[in-house]
């Protein structure tokens, strides 16, 4: 039985006491908004009806991909998901573009709070080896593997529909 089919029967067999439980389980709607806004033109406006249906779905997302992950340590014995296995799932669920963003994402998060280490040591020079990652590795004992140049996200304008990376 798939995540998605046990949501479905917990969600069904809810009581209606439990509703505040569920919205405790969401994110929040006003950041769930904001995020929203930021693609929109600035007269744009977001129904609360869409704003809902975005929070369910990006929490119900956030639930699956960790689901995915924690599931992956449970066999490995491990009991701490880090972003390497949040990597690993993604990519394992079929969303390997979004894997390979968060790649990007994790070796700037790693390399900046490297910096960060470095300048509260005292020692404002960064380190000169590259950060290395177990995604896609298979495990912790696996061919390690260098993680790619840092990605650069950008907004894109509403109806531009060019798929130009940036340099």
């Amino acid at each position: 039985m798939s995540v998605f089919e046990k949501k479905k029967i917990h969600l069904i067999a809810k009581p209606t006491l439990e509703m505040d439980d569920e919205q405790e389980r969401l994110l929040p709607i006003a950041n769930v908004g904001r995020i929203m806004k930021q693609i929109l033109p600035p007269t744009a406006k977001i129904s609360k009806e869409a704003k809902q249906t975005m929070q369910e779905c990006a929490t119900e997302f956030i639930s699956f991909v960790t689901a995915e992950a924690s599931d992956k340590c449970h066999k490995e014995n491990r009991k701490t998901v880090n972003g390497d296995d949040i990597c690993w799932a993604l990519s394992t669920l079929g969303f390997d573009n979004y894997a390979e963003a968060i790649v990007r994402y994790l070796y700037k998060y790693r390399e900046a709070e490297r910096l960060k280490a470095n300048q509260n040591k005292g020692n404002g020079t960064p380190d000169n080896h590259e950060e290395e990652s177990n995604y896609g590795s298979g495990g912790p004992h696996g061919r390690q593997t260098k993680l790619p140049i840092p990605l650069e996200f950008r907004v894109m304008e509403r109806g531009d529909n060019s798929q130009a990376r940036p340099s």
